[in-house]
């Protein structure tokens, strides 16, 4: 066999071992750098919860990572952060918090975690609602005569709600990175248009059913803000928190009222423990026409992994549940 030629180096000139080496160096260079730099986001953001993740993320695309501390399933009402997330909280360049109360823990974090920056307000500009609260600020819609009002947070159930959401993100974006603030500002009025869209949707959908027929029974005061949108009444044992459970009292009184004015739209939350709904589901006779996601996405691959697909979700099982198609 042919045994494979080398050259000798002692037999190269002078300029030719000069263009050897450059050669040698140049790859040397491309081999040992890191992913280019287009591909490391710019900024590191920190959503308190799945629904307002997703926001964040069509903001700011793949200039910006996100890390969401309440994970799609879980409930931020009662979340309790752990060491790991005041890691995640203190390395951020920018937090985006719902704000009306919603993370009660955000203050207890922000110190944990040394972050000195104050979280963005996503809610801000928003007039909030209220909800029903019983004296001992557990929440109670339907409770005795000591309930009073509480402010409810949910107002991304609305979605021109959403909108002003989408536009405090842009602006808390673009005070971190002066650099991406046209691209952050372009890809919120496209989804801005998105939103107005799904908005005349929900609409239209609404449209077709009598007022007298939107009633529907869910496991906590979490569409208020949805309910004003699109003219439907919600009803709930428990109020705009699912930290406490509802009372035996305002349970019984949520299924007298079922039945007198003969509520036929029974829904579980996703959030929500399932056994409250089933009892009412035993004593009014009504069975659950199916899952809202009201505090949380769905996880990748769900009915709800998104803002856009849990709205129209939502809409689309609420007006079939009531409208019999």
């Amino acid at each position: 066999m042919r045994q494979p030629a080398f050259v000798s180096l002692k037999r190269l000139s002078a300029p030719a071992l000069a263009v050897l080496g450059c050669a040698l160096s140049t790859l040397t260079t491309f081999t040992a750098l890191p992913a280019h730099a287009a591909d490391v986001p710019a900024v590191k953001a920190v959503a308190t919860f799945s629904i307002l993740g997703d926001l964040v993320r069509q903001v700011g695309g793949e200039r910006v990572q996100v890390d969401v501390l309440v994970a799609p399933g879980g409930d931020a009402h009662v979340f309790q952060p752990k060491p790991t997330d005041a890691k995640t909280v203190g390395a951020a360049q920018v937090v985006f918090a719902n704000g009306l109360g919603f993370e009660g823990w955000m203050g207890r974090l922000l110190k944990s975690a040394n972050q000195k920056k104050a979280p963005v307000i996503v809610s801000e500009g928003i007039q909030p609602q209220k909800g029903e609260d019983d004296e001992h600020g557990h929440g109670q819609k339907h409770g005795g005569g000591h309930a009073h009002e509480a402010t409810d947070p949910h107002a991304w159930q609305s979605v021109p709600n959403a909108v002003v959401y989408v536009g405090n993100i842009a602006k808390g974006l673009c005070s971190v990175d002066a650099a991406g603030c046209d691209g952050y500002q372009k890809r919120a009025a496209d989804y801005s248009a998105q939103l107005q869209k799904l908005h005349a949707d929900n609409q239209a959908a609404w449209a077709a059913i009598p007022q007298a027929q939107r009633k529907v029974i869910t496991h906590h005061d979490a569409f208020g803000y949805y309910a004003t949108a699109y003219g439907v009444q919600f009803l709930s044992p428990q109020g705009v928190s699912t930290e406490s459970e509802a009372s035996a009292k305002a349970v019984a009184k949520l299924i007298r009222q079922i039945k007198q004015e003969k509520v036929r739209a029974l829904f579980v939350e996703n959030v929500s423990d399932p056994r409250l709904i089933a009892q009412i589901a035993r004593e009014t006779g009504i069975q659950p026409a199916g899952e809202l996601f009201s505090d949380s996405l769905s996880p990748a691959g769900g009915p709800a992994s998104t803002y856009l697909d849990m709205m129209r979700h939502n809409t689309r099982v609420l007006t079939q549940a009531i409208g019999g198609h």
